[in-house]
């Protein structure tokens, strides 16, 4: 199936997406992780609307990421960004809509649940559960919270010569990997190359940095009050296990799976199991929407 390439005015600014699956049909948005773009949603999207033929999948690139630019004039807090995700829902799917977001796509998404974003259900993937320095991998973490912060001391192209660093781009890849597949782990690290240094300038990609290491899904989750789905890599060196089966705990009637095996990327090492979940959960949960997205 191919992507139809969109513009949606949001903020001030032109937001590029992506959608899959027929223009009429029911809508699932869905919110990619920090540095990437649509590119690292693309196979799950792809894959959903082939599985449920009467749904459109919607993929953005975030504010400052891709081919959307940074919005003028404002700090990319993630309050800001939830409020760019409700602009953008209300004007690519006014009639309602399905929302999905991975890693920092998953605070985007609960940030603007919180802040009154009417999705009819939510999906995440390797949810931000935990504080940035509580997870498995804790002290890569705050080494990569030096690297920005060194980064935020240099001129704008020293700065952006050492955020898109080939060799830190791979060792980042190398350690998020999982998979012992080595065709599917150099496909895994040919997008990271490809598309991890695709923002706008080095200040938004600070900024949204910041947002990333500052907040969790659980501190939004009071507001989750409609179905939800939380998918999680066994081995996902962001958030471990505990957190996750906490936001479980937290949201009633929420479900969780489970991927063995898997880290942090499922949407690159588990895309068939996760879409497995992901249409089965908005096929068993349609009763109550009246739409399967």
């Amino acid at each position: 199936m191919t992507s139809a390439p969109i513009s949606v005015h949001t903020l001030g600014i032109d937001t590029r997406a992506w959608q899959y699956g027929p223009s009429d049909g029911a809508t699932l948005i869905l919110v990619h992780g920090f540095r990437g773009d649509h590119h690292g949603l693309d196979e799950i999207a792809r894959a959903i609307a082939d599985a449920l033929p009467g749904v459109r999948t919607i993929v953005p690139d975030l504010p400052g990421f891709g081919e959307t630019p940074a919005i003028p004039g404002r700090e990319h807090t993630i309050e800001l960004y939830g409020e760019w995700l409700r602009s953008f829902a209300a004007g690519v799917a006014p009639e309602g809509f399905a929302i999905l977001g991975h890693s920092f796509g998953s605070l985007v998404v609960s940030a603007s649940v919180a802040g009154g974003l009417d999705a009819s259900r939510i999906i995440l993937i390797n949810p931000i559960s935990a504080p940035a320095l509580e997870g498995p991998q804790a002290d890569l973490t705050q080494l990569a919270i030096g690297y920005y912060r060194a980064a935020e001391l240099l001129p704008e192209r020293a700065a952006r010569q050492l955020l898109g660093n080939p060799l830190i781009v791979r060792g980042m890849s190398e350690v998020m990997a999982k998979t012992g597949d080595a065709e599917l782990r150099a496909w895994i690290h040919d997008q990271h190359a490809q598309y991890f240094s695709r923002f706008s300038d080095p200040s938004t990609l600070l900024q949204a940095f910041r947002a990333s290491v500052s907040h969790t899904v659980i501190e939004f989750s009071v507001a989750f009050d409609r179905p939800t789905l939380i998918i999680a890599g066994e081995r996902d060196d962001i958030t471990e296990l505990s957190k996750q089966l906490e936001l479980k705990h937290r949201v009633p009637g929420s479900q969780l799976r489970i991927i063995p095996d898997t880290g942090h990327l499922v949407h690159y090492e588990a895309v068939a199991d996760a879409v497995s979940f992901i249409t089965e959960f908005l096929v068993e949960t349609a009763r109550s929407t009246e739409r399967v997205a």
